[in-house]
């Protein structure tokens, strides 16, 4: 498939779509890879639910399709970057990498390794300026917030899958199904704590304390940012240049400071 697709198009083209959010064809390709970043995450939320055999086999085909369909993405990736050593110890690469393990060792049976298959939601970090653009956020306020938001759900989304593969088979009358893993995550993050739903195995409450730690790790450094932006915001007034169309300027400002067009104060 590799090969099919790179005789079609050259690497710089590739690579060039595989980022790309503006022209028809980037943001097709990168709408239709988070499309399926999600249907993989709804897939496994549904297989923690009581369904039929023959279902079930159906999502397992689908999670295997899945699989290659993002190990030719990864490969694809690899093969236009310039600095491969780079690109393969990348944020972005490793994320990638642990959410095709699962495929790549599939011929070992360690049945521990479908873990890794919740980290595929993570993935959605590298489209979520497609996701601000789709949305049309425009504010710097507003990107920041969109990023607290999609930071926190991630979080939950991620620890609630990795607590319920490790808490269900010790503990199924607590986690029975990923809405209650979700349940506890959500509990346990805003510090409510019912103690109704609580992890018995060494494993869950190790990923209750890493969860934790996540969360005041990631979460208020980025609500710092959005107190920042705010306070920044407070000191700007909208005035729209006539010569670039830059919004946001001081208060007292005479000239655009993108490109030095007199601005009309009114």
């Amino acid at each position: 498939m590799v090969l099919i697709i790179s005789s079609m198009l050259t690497r710089s083209q590739i690579g060039f779509y595989l980022e790309d959010i503006e022209t028809p064809i980037g943001r097709t390709v990168n709408l239709t890879l988070t499309g399926l970043i999600l249907l993989s995450s709804a897939s496994f939320i549904a297989e923690t639910y009581p369904i039929s055999e023959s279902v079930r086999i159906n999502f397992q085909t689908l999670d295997t399709v899945l699989l290659i369909v993002f190990a030719v993405e990864y490969l694809l990736r690899l093969w236009c970057a310039e600095n491969r050593v780079k690109f393969i110890f990348s944020f972005f690469s490793i994320i990638d990498l642990l959410a095709i393990l699962p495929f790549l060792l599939g011929f070992v049976n360690v049945s521990f390794i479908r873990i890794f298959r919740w980290f595929r939601i993570l993935r959605l970090i590298r489209f979520l300026e497609l996701k601000i653009s789709i949305f049309r956020i425009s504010s710097e306020d507003g990107v920041i917030f969109a990023r607290i938001l999609f930071t926190l759900l991630a979080i939950i989304f991620v620890y609630s899958g990795l607590i319920y593969q490790v808490e269900h088979p010790a503990n199924a009358e607590n986690f029975g199904t990923f809405l209650d893993a979700v349940y506890f995550s959500v509990v346990t993050m805003t510090t409510v704590g019912f103690g109704d739903v609580t992890p018995i195995s060494e494993s869950g409450r190790f990923l209750t304390i890493l969860m934790i730690l996540t969360g005041i790790a990631l979460i208020p450094w980025q609500l710092g940012d959005l107190i920042k932006q705010l306070v920044k915001s407070a000191n700007h007034v909208e005035a729209v240049c006539k010569g670039c169309g830059w919004s946001v300027h001081d208060a007292n400002a005479k000239y655009c400071k993108m490109c030095g067009t007199q601005l009309d104060n009114g």
